[in-house]
């Protein structure tokens, strides 16, 4: 470790800093880390103290529950306000984050999140602003199920090419059909509403509906172009308006070298140099980021539009340390405060027109913040880089996570903590839900995990985010989003189903592919965002009481076959998350349930079903004898399912040998007496361990 004003430093993060983020700054090497240290040695002492308070807190509703403190809301929350848990709401408040992109304030439409670590599917994301239709739908289950044909098959071509006219003749109505058309410029001029037209490119007629564009290309020479009456031979649309690059829940970062790698990636990100060399057909491919498109008005003025999505990045919450900083006492430094000042020193470089907004903003997303008081903290600590780094006070942008119960309960305070640089909140089922398993750990068993979807405390909850968020004035000044679409080769489903994301009102949600994003993008053509948030501004917000009702059963009688399939579908999904992320370093992926689906997890999903079985267990429901045995069966399965892996490690033939198999059983058995029921703490020892087997092992 390398001594910098008191800090220890490992010199791998020394070296990226020195020589890489600051360069082309007016900061210096010595005015950074004599910052750095002031900073940490302010605000580390106070993020200590909130966590030591929620700990405080939950102490406290420990004790009401074993006491048999009651289950019903109202005298819920009246047991909050008294322990200062819930907070009095402030008094009515607009938002008021200055100048913010038009993709996060006024437009709607869909939203990636990426793991940092990745440089390939950073490029993939920011690249997905626009995406064609044709290719997401004749690639995906959208409309057809997958077929093996090799090469073209004109069937489900035809089949594409129809559902794509008929998506124009909804969306940009002529008179007349898409469907019947021969000419381009003769169906343009019969446009029902001739505003929706907003110019042309080389090959390319360009639309504007809802505030997104439509690309129509008109390719005689192009294999689908020339078989087309009117030549059209792709029909591209706007899809990923903002993406999330992810050094959070979808990464496996537990040392100086992970975190150097994704800070890395984030500056390739903002100076648009970062590239990935992949094999496609027998070939070594290179992708880096789009450029921007350029068109001609109607009235002839030439324009461009971003060929990117506009970046947020998402920092660690307040719980985590990291090694890649030891205090002068030796202590490892919090992490989120390292992620704000490096992530906002990087993305401070940009100029106009780079990733990260025409604004110069620095869009940070803040997950895991429990309150007000965090949220206030996380204020004060934007604040301190912005001051650090000599940026304009609010430069930093804040997105609040609303995934911890005690955010939710205290939704409207915590967003007026952050009032004057709010710019985005959202909703997310799975770490939502942990929390809540763990917050009412001791009240009793809860349901089974897919029956929390349809208790009363979800509904509020999902609507009271938008309620309050629309209440505090984030039509037209924020970002309202909701969760993640976890299928993503259930296409058809997502189709379906994630149209009712914007008719909640809300102006984004997550997507988990490029082919997603550009299918979800049709319900933002399809359902009028803005109505929906007049119609809904106003409404009487969900009784906080409900929001307060905790999932128990009523009874928590459960046949024992409903019981072994609950334990056996968390202690599966549980293990094909762990084995990738303790064995490969892998965060996020599309990990195989127990009946064989694939599924886009990343911590959250952890989280839910550790802390479901931990519950089941610390209430009798099963037994340690019955969760040993699901977890080998269920590791003999997930060695089955990986078995097309050349780097995976198998659990099952040596059980005691693995780690991953020993972390999954830790985040159960020890999953009551964890942080909030976090998995993070548990994940990086393992984690950490593997890393240093393996360079035992590279050194041997």
């Amino acid at each position: 470790m390398i001594d910098r004003h008191g800090l220890f430093v490992a010199p791998a993060l020394a070296r990226f800093i020195e020589e890489r983020a600051l360069p082309g700054t007016d900061i210096s090497p010595d005015g950074f880390w004599s910052g750095l240290a002031a900073l940490f040695a302010r605000l580390a002492p106070e993020n200590a103290a909130l966590l030591a308070r929620r700990d405080a807190l939950q102490a406290r509703i420990d004790a009401w529950y074993r006491e048999g403190g009651s289950l019903d809301g109202d005298e819920q929350r009246r047991f909050l306000e008294q322990i200062g848990y819930l907070v009095p709401e402030p008094a009515p408040f607009t938002i008021d984050p200055g100048a913010v992109d038009d993709e996060v304030a006024r437009l709607a439409g869909p939203q990636l999140v990426v793991p940092m670590l990745n440089a390939r599917f950073l490029l993939n994301a920011a690249n997905a602003r626009w995406g064609s239709l044709y290719d997401a739908l004749y690639g995906s289950d959208a409309i057809l199920p997958p077929t093996p044909a090799q090469g073209y098959d004109p069937v489900r071509g035809a089949a594409v090419i129809d559902w794509v006219r008929g998506f124009l003749d909804e969306t940009l109505p002529i008179a007349g059909s898409w469907r019947s058309i021969s000419d381009m410029a003769a169906a343009v001029a019969t446009l029902k509403d001739p505003g929706l037209f907003a110019g042309r490119s080389e090959k390319g007629w360009l639309f504007r509906h809802h505030g997104l564009h439509i690309e129509i290309v008109i390719d005689r020479t192009h294999p689908i172009g020339r078989d087309d009456r009117a030549g059209i031979a792709d029909v591209v649309l706007e899809a990923a308006l903002t993406t999330i690059c992810d050094l959070e829940d979808s990464v496996a970062a537990v040392d100086a070298e992970d975190k150097v790698a994704g800070y890395a990636n984030w500056l390739g990100l903002i100076d648009g140099t970062l590239s990935a060399q992949f094999e496609k057909d027998g070939r070594t491919a290179t992708r880096t980021l789009a450029e921007d498109r350029r068109y001609t008005a109607p009235d002839g003025r030439a324009f461009t539009l971003p060929g990117r999505s506009l970046l947020f990045v998402r920092n660690v919450g307040h719980l985590m340390t990291t090694p890649a900083i030891r205090l002068a006492d030796g202590r490892e430094a919090p992490e989120g405060i390292l992620d704000a000042v490096v992530t906002s020193l990087i993305a401070s470089r940009s100029g106009h027109g780079s990733p990260n907004g025409r604004n110069r903003a620095i869009y940070i997303v803040k997950p895991k913040m429990h309150g007000p008081e965090e949220a206030a903290f996380a204020d004060r600590l934007f604040d301190a880089v912005e001051d650090m780094l000599g940026l304009e006070r609010h430069r930093i942008r804040i997105g609040v996570m609303d995934e911890e119960r005690r955010t939710s309960a205290n939704l409207a305070a915590c967003i007026h903590a952050v009032k004057d640089r709010i710019v985005f909140i959202n909703t997310g089922f799975l770490d939502r839900t942990g929390d809540e398993i763990h917050t009412a750990m001791r009240a009793g068993p809860v349901v089974r995990k897919n029956a929390v979807k349809a208790t009363d405390w979800i509904a509020a909850y999902e609507d009271r985010n938008v309620q309050i968020g629309l209440a505090c004035g984030f039509a037209g000044r924020a970002q309202v989003g909701k969760g993640m679409w976890a299928a993503p080769d259930r296409m058809a489903d997502m189709l379906a189903q994630k149209g009712a994301h914007p008719m909640t009102g809300a102006s984004t949600a997550w997507v988990p592919s490029p082919t997603a994003a550009t299918l979800h993008a049709t319900h933002y053509h399809a359902i009028d965002v803005a109505a929906r948030q007049k119609a809904r501004t106003g409404e009487p917000i969900a009784p906080l009481e409900t929001l307060l009702t905790p999932p128990v059963a009523s009874d928590g009688h459960w046949t024992a076959t409903e019981i072994a399939e609950e334990l056996d579908n968390n202690a599966q999904g549980l293990l094909g998350y762990v084995v990738r992320w303790i064995d490969q370093g892998v965060g996020c992926s599309k990990v195989p349930d127990i009946h064989d689906i694939g599924l886009m997890e990343d911590r959250a999903t952890l989280r839910i079903s550790a802390q479901h079985i931990a519950n089941w267990l610390l209430h009798g429901v099963i037994d340690a004898d019955q969760v040993e045995d699901a977890l080998r069966r269920m590791a003999a399965k997930v060695d089955q399912q990986n078995a097309g892996d050349p780097a995976y490690r198998t659990m099952a033939p040596a059980l005691d040998d693995s780690l991953a198999f020993r972390a999954a059983r830790a985040l159960i058995f020890e999953g009551a007496a964890q942080p909030n029921g976090y998995t993070e703490p548990l994940l990086h020892r393992f984690r950490l361990m593997a890393k240093q087997g393996e360079a035992a092992r590279a050194h041997a």
